[in-house]
This record gives C-alpha cells, structure tokens and sequence, in this order.
C-alpha cells in the first residue's frame, strides 16, 4: 500500500496547485507539518489518494513519469477538465479500466483510471 505520490512545482505555485487539485479535483488541502511547511509546496488528500507538491529547483515537469489515480466518476472528471482548458487524451489500451491522461498546470502528467464493471 502506498502512502503518498510527490509531484514536482515550481517555487511559488501553491495557489495554482491549490486551484487545480483542490478546487478543481475536489481534493482537500492537507496542512503540512510545521517542520515541513517552510519547504513550500502543498499537500492533498481525497477519493482514496494522498498527493504532495514539492518545490523543486530548477523545476521540470514530469512528462512521462506519471502517478495512476483511480477516480470514481471518470466522466465527470474529464468533463470539469475540459470546461477549465486542460486537455483530456482517452486511451483504450489497459484491459479492465477506462482512462484518461492530462496534465496538471505545472505540466506534470496524471493518468486518471475507473476499473470497467463487466456486467
């Protein structure tokens, strides 16, 4: 069992993690530890998952490299991240799950995956 994913920021971007992963995915901003909190970045938790955003510099975005998130309503996710201008790239080729791939505003990719309930 995995605790946490960390993906990479830029110095300063909090608020538009907060934005995108937060207001967007509807996950919930978790407070570091006070140890920690001086280091920048954000931390989220919801739908099964704990992300961290770390200040890295220089900073360069994971392109390939990328966390697979099981989300319960793939559709609707897609559709909120389409209205807000991020491109959503449908892949057919993991047996067993519908997905989608997409990339945060600091250009880290996700994967988003449901598990396809044969009937």
């Amino acid at each position: 069992m995995i605790h946490h994913a960390q993906l990479a920021c830029p110095a300063g971007s909090e608020a538009v993690s907060i934005a995108f992963y937060g207001d967007l995915l509807g996950l919930a901003v978790v407070p570091k530890p006070p140890a920690l909190a001086g280091r920048g970045g954000c931390w989220f938790r919801g739908h099964g998952i704990e992300l961290h955003l770390g200040v890295e510099t220089p900073f360069t975005p994971a392109r390939k490299a990328h966390p697979g998130l099981l989300w319960p309503d793939l559709p609707a996710l897609a559709a909120r991240l389409s209205a807000a201008g991020h491109q959503v790239t449908w892949s057919d080729e993991l047996p067993g799950y519908r997905r989608f791939h997409t990339f945060d505003p600091h250009g880290n990719r996700l994967e988003f995956l449901q598990p396809v309930v044969a009937l």
